[in-house]
């Protein structure tokens, strides 16, 4: 008869502990990615040594993958439910009474001129009150330093036009 349950040790024991700690510590804090390498690590060397045979090991497997993905629910709970790592939210909102602005947000450039700092073929660069912005003609190749007028805002594009002077 094949027992999949294998004889668990001290190492083991020690193996599985440090690896599951250090692979929680990677969900905490995500980064470089040592501690959960150094965790996966741990936990294959806890299955390596200890298992005796392939049922054995695949049991120990899928034991430490169930562990590990009930781990991360829980961390992915509490970091929804705010209870965990605040920092990592920014708390105030950036509204556009204080001055922020998004960049989805350009319908204020619209009817604004400026002069093309690169040849528009049709995409190129104007320069509007110094900012550089990427725009699109309106079909027609504009060349570099030509006076252009901003008249359609389509989300971030930009779609401007030769002015007449």
């Amino acid at each position: 008869m094949i027992a999949f349950l294998p004889d668990v040790t001290v190492l083991t024991v020690l193996l599985l502990v440090v690896g599951f700690g250090l692979v929680l510590l990677e969900m905490h804090i995500p980064g470089f990615g040592v501690p959960g390498i150094a965790g996966a690590i741990c936990l294959i060397l806890a299955v390596a040594l200890t298992a005796e045979n392939f049922a054995q090991a695949l049991v120990m497997i899928l034991g430490i993958l169930a562990i590990l993905g009930i781990m991360l629910g829980v961390v992915l709970t509490f970091f929804t439910k705010g209870k965990f790592f605040k920092p990592l939210i920014l708390p105030d909102e950036q509204k556009k009474e204080h001055g922020y602005i998004s960049s989805s947000d350009l319908d204020y450039l619209l009817g604004k001129s400026g002069v093309a700092v690169t040849d528009l073929r049709p995409t190129g660069s104007v320069d509007i009150d110094g900012v550089k912005f990427d725009v699109i003609s309106e079909g027609e190749y504009i060349n570099k330093g030509t006076n252009v007028e901003i008249f359609k805002v389509s989300g971030v594009k930009l779609l401007v036009k030769k002015v007449k002077i």
